[in-house]
């Protein structure tokens, strides 16, 4: 356990339990990010396609559903793609609420983890 020049210091079944769920912790972060970024994505695409229908002047225009196009008017479009952006939104709010939470709980295991291991322990990435 040891590294630097850190003391040897006992790792206690609760140490381990924190370490583990910093590690749980860890790795839910790095989905919530890809997620965030995903949503992201989607809601610029949407919001694009929004724009794009707004410059139209077309009636009926293509719509994907699934992996099929279909002919539906412009103003079910745009109510449709409203909906999604909205979906889209409250799920990117929640991610990042989740983030936060997440971010929380690591840096409140990062004191505890610190102050009893000091320099034997890395926390960080690199």
């Amino acid at each position: 356990m040891q590294q630097g020049g850190g003391s040897e210091t006992e790792v206690t079944w609760e140490d381990q339990q924190n370490i583990n769920k910093f590690g749980r912790l860890n790795n839910r972060l790095h989905e919530l990010e890809d997620e965030i970024k995903f949503a992201k994505e989607t809601n610029d695409n949407l919001e694009d396609a929004s724009n794009e229908l707004i410059i139209t002047d077309e009636e009926v225009v293509r719509f994907q559903i699934g992996e099929v196009f279909a002919h539906v008017p412009k103003d079910e479009v745009e109510d449709r793609i409203e909906q999604m952006k909205e979906v889209t939104s409250q799920k990117l709010e929640k991610l990042e609420e989740e983030k936060e939470s997440v971010l929380a709980q690591m840096s409140e295991l990062k004191k505890i983890l610190y102050g009893k291991f000091k320099d034997s322990i890395n926390l960080e990435e690199d």
